[in-house]
Formats: C-alpha cells, sequence, structure tokens
C-alpha cells in the first residue's frame, strides 16, 4: 500500500537569541523552554481507492506467456500392398508381393504441421521374399531359397498438408538356403520416402500419401560387405539396393 505523509506544524516563534557568554539560572531555562508552542504529531493518511496513483497501479496489465494447444496423438497402421520391387547390385529387380505386411504405432503433431510416427518393430511384420512372394525374371524364386526380413527401426514424419512421408527404415536381411547355407545378416539402412531417393547406381521416385491413406515409398541404401565370401563376392559388396513400396497407412 501507498501511502502520504502530511506534517502539518504550526507556525513557531523564533528561538531568542542568547548570547553565549551569558549564563541564566536553570529555573528561568526550565521556564522558557516550557512556553515554547508544541509541534503537533505527524499524520500519516493511506490514500483510498481513488488515488490518481492507485487506480494508475490498477489499471496496468502485464502480457502472460501464451499456452500452446495440447498436441495430438493418433494410432497409425502401416500395410504393404501388391506390387512391390526389390533390387541388388545391378541384376534386375525382382518382382515382390508385399501383400499382408502389417505394423502399427503411434503418432503426435508436432509444431511444423507434420505427424511424427514410431512404429513397434517388435509387431512389425513384413513378408519374406520366398518362392510365393517374389519372382526373378518373371519366374518365381527356387523353393529353397528365401530373405527374411527383421526390422529394428521404422519411424518418420507425415506432412499433414502436402502428404509426404520420409520414413527411417532400419533391418537385417536374413539370406538362406534351406539349412545347407544360412548368410550373416545383410543391414540395409535407408529413408523411405514418398519423394525421390537417388544413389550413384540406382534411383527411383514415390508417391504421396493420398487422402484413402494410399502411397509409394522408394529408398536407396548402400549394402556394405558382411565377411562371406560367397554373398559379398556373389553380391559384389559393397554395392546398391533399392525398394519400391506399394503401402497403406491409416491414421
Amino acid at each position: 500500500m501507498s501511502y502520504h505523509v502530511n506534517f502539518s506544524l504550526k507556525p513557531q516563534n523564533p528561538c531568542t537569541y542568547i548570547p553565549a557568554k551569558k549564563t541564566l539560572p536553570s529555573s528561568l531555562l526550565i521556564s522558557y523552554c516550557l512556553s515554547q508552542p508544541k509541534v503537533h504529531k505527524t499524520h500519516i493518511q493511506a490514500l483510498s481507492s481513488s488515488s490518481p496513483i492507485q487506480k494508475t497501479q490498477e489499471n496496468t496489465t502485464f502480457n502472460e506467456p501464451l499456452e500452446l494447444k495440447s498436441s495430438s496423438n493418433y494410432n497409425v497402421e502401416f500395410k504393404t500392398m501388391g506390387g512391390c520391387k526389390l533390387g541388388i547390385s545391378r541384376y534386375p529387380d525382382f518382382e515382390y508381393d508385399a501383400n499382408g505386411g502389417f505394423g502399427s504405432g503411434s503418432g503426435k503433431d508436432d509444431l511444423n504441421g507434420k505427424i511424427l510416427v514410431d512404429f513397434d518393430v517388435g509387431k512389425l511384420y513384413i513378408p519374406s521374399l520366398t518362392s510365393g512372394t517374389t519372382k526373378f525374371l518373371g519366374l518365381p524364386l527356387p523353393p529353397f531359397l528365401r530373405i527374411d526380413i527383421v526390422p529394428e527401426i521404422f519411424k518418420g514424419s507425415i506432412d499433414k498438408e502436402s502428404g509426404k512421408v520420409d520414413l527411417e527404415f532400419k533391418a537385417k536381411f536374413w539370406f538362406s538356403m534351406g539349412a545347407i547355407y544360412k548368410a550373416p545378416p545383410l543391414l540395409v539402412s535407408t529413408i523411405l520416402t514418398s519423394e525421390e531417393s537417388q544413389g550413384q547406381m540406382r534411383k527411383g521416385r514415390g508417391q504421396r500419401l493420398e487422402k484413402d491413406g494410399n502411397c509409394k515409398l522408394v529408398g536407396v541404401a548402400t549394402v556394405d560387405p558382411i565377411d562371406d565370401i560367397f554373398m559379398d563376392s556373389f553380391l559384389g559388396l559393397p554395392t546398391e539396393c533399392l525398394a519400391f513400396l506399394n503401402a497403406t497407412i491409416s491414421l
């Protein structure tokens, strides 16, 4: 609270000058002091609410920080479809029917109009390359040949306005020939995108997410040697591989 101080003093008569050399009797000095006017006590008056200063303080406003809207959460489903392709080195592409692949995860809005998605790789299933799902040069793969795909990372972003999709994909590809031979895994790490992906040997272009959830994702990755004489020489490692997936993404 602010206070205003009013000093109310009655006029006082100036004290009579007394020469320093003269000495007055003590009784006369006391009588002189008692005869002087008394000084009124100081009065302190609190300002009322109508005081101009108080009104100025009451009318003062302060800018509060903006409260951001809470982010929206999504359940995200990912399904792979038929008509996909996989290619490695300079070999012709494999025709790959990935119909039946499925994954689920969570999504959350960010501040740039995108949905950040993260899939549970423990529940992400991508069909293996077998004689029933894959053809090479128009012919099914031999029955004993199999390539299993084990995802390790699958996450990224979806632009809600443009439909652009960028998903980080990392997986191990296990090549086997029945019970006779099983190679160390090929480690594939790429960005599956609805845009263009290009390496030195391979390239492809995807298609953005449509209203019905359909999209085409493409990714080029470098495959390093795996210290296996047969696979390193057969595939010409290090080399590039290409993944072209038809998929649907539902929120």
